[in-house]
C-alpha cells in the first residue's frame, strides 16, 4: 500500500485560496491581507479597552495617547465631545469625522484652557485667560476653504460653573472655543497622556 503525502499548504489550502496546487508563498501572499487584517482589529480592541488612541489631528501633537485617572483642571489635554449642534457644524464644514459623540461626531482633542470662574477675554488679536495672553493670534473671519468662520462673542466674561472653555496648540487653524464657545464639563471624556508623538 502506497500513501501519498502531500503538505497541507501546497494542497489543501492551496487550492482554497486559488489554483491547483498554489505554493506556500502564493498562499502566504493571499494570507498576508488577512494577518494584518486581523492584527488591526485585535490591536484597536485592545486599544479600546486600555484607553488608547490615535491623534493625527494638528490641534494636538500627533501620536499615540492613553486616557488616565486624573481630574480635568486647566491646562490638561482631554478627549471631548463636543455640543450636538457644535459637532453637527463641525462635521457639515469637514473639521470633525463621523465619530461616537451624540450628534454622531468623533471627539476632539485639546486643552483646557478654562475653567469655571476664570476670566475668559477674546478679542482682536487673541484670547487672555484671568490676565494671562494664552493666544497671541486674531480670530480668523473665514476658515482655510474661504467660508465665513462664526465664533464666540468677543469681550470678557466668566466662565460658568460646570463648563470649560478648550483650545488646540496652533493658534491659528485650530477649531475650538474660539470659535465655538465655551463648552459643559460633562463632555469632557478623559484626561490623557501622550505615549508617543511625532511632532
Amino acid at each position: 500500500m502506497v500513501i501519498e503525502v502531500q503538505p497541507l499548504m501546497t494542497r489543501n489550502l492551496g487550492t482554497a485560496l486559488g489554483g491547483d496546487c498554489a505554493g506556500p508563498r502564493r498562499v502566504a501572499r493571499r494570507l498576508w491581507p488577512l494577518v494584518i487584517g486581523l492584527t488591526s482589529i485585535a490591536g484597536a480592541a485592545a486599544g479600546l479597552r486600555l484607553g488608547v488612541g490615535l491623534n493625527v489631528s494638528r490641534s494636538a501633537p500627533r501620536g499615540i495617547y492613553r486616557t488616565v485617572a486624573d481630574a480635568p483642571a486647566r491646562g490638561e489635554l482631554v478627549v471631548a465631545c463636543l455640543p450636538p449642534a457644535v459637532g453637527a457644524f463641525g462635521r457639515t464644514r469637514g473639521y470633525l469625522r463621523p465619530g461616537g459623540c451624540p450628534g454622531g461626531a468623533q471627539p476632539v482633542l485639546k486643552r483646557i484652557g478654562a475653567v469655571a470662574g476664570d476670566r475668559v477675554e477674546l478679542d482682536g488679536d487673541g484670547v487672555t485667560v484671568s490676565g494671562i495672553r494664552l493666544l497671541a493670534r486674531p480670530i480668523e473671519a473665514r476658515d482655510s476653504a474661504g467660508r465665513p468662520l462664526p465664533h464666540a462673542a468677543l469681550g470678557a466674561q466668566i466662565a460658568a460653573p460646570g463648563e470649560v472653555w478648550l483650545f488646540g496648540r496652533s493658534p491659528g487653524r485650530s477649531w475650538d472655543s474660539r470659535y465655538f464657545g465655551p463648552v459643559p464639563a460633562t463632555s469632557l471624556r478623559g484626561v490623557v497622556r501622550p505615549l508617543l508623538t511625532v511632532d
